[in-house]
Parts: C-alpha cells; sequence; structure tokens
C-alpha cells in the first residue's frame, strides 16, 4: 500500500475513532440531540451505542478526508525527503487529544452557564425536547462545535507541522552533506 493512500485512510480512521468516542459520550449526555436535532438513522434507533457508532462515523469520515488531502500534498509531494504514514501518528494523536480536551472544556462551560440560567436553547429547539433535556442538549452542542472547531484550526496546525518537519529534515540533509563534503576534503 502507498504511503499516500496509508496517510488518506489514517486520516479518516483517526477521524472516525475520535468521532465514536466523542459520541459514546455526547449520547449519553442528552439522547434528544441525536433523535431530535440529527436525522434518524436505522429505522429511528434510540439505542445510545448505535447511535454513537453511526453518528460518529457519518459526521466526521469526510473530515479525515479533507484533512488528508494537505496532508498528503504536505507530506509526500516534491522532492525528498518524504514523511511516511507513522511520522504523522503523533501530531494526529496530538490533534485528537486536543479536541477532546476543548470540547470537555466547552462542554463543562455550557453545564455551568446552562445550570446559572445564563444560557438556554433557542425558542424553536427548546420546545422540541423536554426540559430536562436543555442543560443536556447545550453541553452536547458545545462540546460538538468545539470538536469541530479545533479539528479545523488543529488540522490547519498539523498541516503546518508537516510543512515544517519536511524543511527540518532538508536542512538536516543539506548540513550532512556539506560536513561530509568538507571531510573529503
Amino acid at each position: 500500500m502507498s504511503e499516500s493512500l496509508k496517510i488518506i485512510l489514517m486520516c479518516i480512521a483517526a477521524a472516525i475513532l475520535y468521532g465514536v468516542c466523542h459520541d459514546m459520550i455526547t449520547t449519553r449526555i442528552c439522547l434528544e440531540y441525536f433523535t431530535v436535532f440529527h436525522a434518524p438513522v436505522w429505522g429511528g434507533a434510540t439505542d445510545p451505542t448505535v447511535l454513537a457508532l453511526t453518528w460518529g462515523a457519518k459526521a466526521t469520515w469526510w473530515v479525515g478526508l479533507i484533512l488528508s488531502i494537505p496532508a498528503v500534498l504536505l507530506a509526500r509531494a516534491g522532492a525528498p525527503p518524504k514523511l511516511a504514514a507513522r511520522d504523522l501518528v503523533r501530531p494526529i494523536g496530538y490533534l485528537l487529544l486536543t479536541m477532546a480536551i476543548g470540547s470537555l472544556v466547552a462542554g463543562l462551560v455550557a453545564w455551568r452557564l446552562a445550570e446559572g440560567g445564563v444560557i438556554w436553547p433557542a425558542p424553536d429547539f427548546a420546545r422540541l425536547m423536554k426540559r430536562e433535556a436543555h442543560v443536556g442538549f447545550l453541553i452536547d452542542a458545545w462540546a460538538h462545535s468545539a470538536a469541530y472547531a479545533f479539528g479545523f484550526f488543529g488540522g490547519i496546525a498539523v498541516c503546518i507541522w508537516i510543512w515544517m518537519q519536511r524543511r527540518i529534515l532538508r536542512g538536516r540533509e543539506a548540513l550532512a552533506a556539506r560536513e561530509e563534503e568538507s571531510a573529503s576534503d
């Protein structure tokens, strides 16, 4: 399998893995976020695990694909040195960790603000669910919004890291070649 294809598949798999893990938590915070505000899946399934697996994959695979395109171009195009898929495991892992922390913080902030009556769902949304679900809905909405925001900007950061890493490696190779040339003179 080519390194480019490995990078594409790794980005898609990482996005899906994050989405499923994220949704395993958020389906249990507010099921209505998935049953009322998302299109029905599997004939109107309401099982949190089924919804998390389905929406975790459905809502994220394309994000991984989009991230993979500039990642592949930056890692593989042009003159060596090129980065392999294994070189991107750590930065993508950091991206997922950053997304998780950002989502957690956003969810906690939403929880505190909603419990304090500072924020509430828009009336059009509020009337579609029981009042008891309002706080959980806001937690989920903020956590999901944060995940996408951190994923977007973090994806840009990963791409910048890839570009910088290749420049550093080229510089090291050029320096090693000059030192070798000097030593042979």
